[in-house]
């Protein structure tokens, strides 16, 4: 038998060219045991044919349908109803911070994957390093992947303290990019762009970004492995011993 739980959906709404936001109340029907972005989907598909969001995959994978979902950042095609509200709860949906809204929950995240190439993050894993083993199934697949488990959803650039407050610094997911690309000896890895004020030095270590990231690709950590591997080389550059990494 099919439990059936009544949720009220409050979500914010902006259209393109309005300066204001405001939130609109959907009531559903809906199985708990179906996700966050099923019910998204249910809204626009049933009540209201103008609301904008994006998806994709439906299965983690591609990273689109992040949202902010009672005030944390969460991939709505994996976060099932019933651990986020209760029977006859409200869920309150918003678009990722710290990105300009484009339309209701739909942000603009070319910002996000400049950041990823200022810090040249792009290819450095290989497949069989990285053991995708699908790329053996569909040869027509990039050969390198940017960051092995990161899907570049900007969840951890929405939930960043700094982020909020600082444009200029570069966020978690490129120094997280930056990280793995040394890690990987890739002939593009420079130690030396993320040692500035908008680079590691501007993280306040709040580890909110490791939080909400849902591959476990630990940006908090890497970030302050990469503050480590600047202060061993800098220790050795000002007291005249042999310069450590790139």
């Amino acid at each position: 038998m099919t439990t059936t739980w009544k949720i009220t959906l409050r979500i914010l709404r902006q259209k393109q060219g309005e300066t204001k936001t405001s939130w609109q109340d959907f009531s559903l029907d809906i199985d708990p045991d179906e996700t966050v972005l099923d019910a998204v989907e249910r809204v626009w598909a049933f009540q209201d044919r103008s609301l904008t969001f994006r998806h994709a995959c439906h299965h983690s994978t591609c990273g689109a349908c992040g949202m902010r979902v009672n005030n944390i950042e969460k991939l709505t095609c994996i976060t099932p109803i019933r651990s986020v509200t209760h029977n006859n709860g409200m869920l309150r949906i918003e678009p990722l911070r710290n990105f300009p809204i484009v339309s209701d929950l739909v942000v603009d995240v070319s910002h996000f994957f400049q950041e990823l190439e200022i810090m040249q993050a792009p290819a450095v894993s290989s497949n069989s390093t990285a053991n995708l083993d699908y790329e053996e199934v569909f040869p027509d697949v990039a050969e390198k992947e940017r960051l092995i488990d990161c899907i570049e959803c900007g969840l951890c650039v929405s939930a960043c303290p700094v982020a909020l407050t600082d444009e200029a610094y570069v966020g978690p997911a490129a120094l997280s990019g930056l990280h793995q690309a040394l890690a990987a000896n890739a002939l593009s890895a420079n130690l030396a762009l993320a040692d500035n004020h908008s680079g590691v030095w501007r993280c306040h270590s709040a580890f909110e970004c490791s939080a909400v990231c849902p591959s476990n690709v630990e940006p908090g950590y890497r970030i302050m492995d990469l503050r480590k591997k600047l202060m061993r080389k800098n220790f050795h550059q000002w007291f005249g011993g042999k310069e450590a990494g790139k």
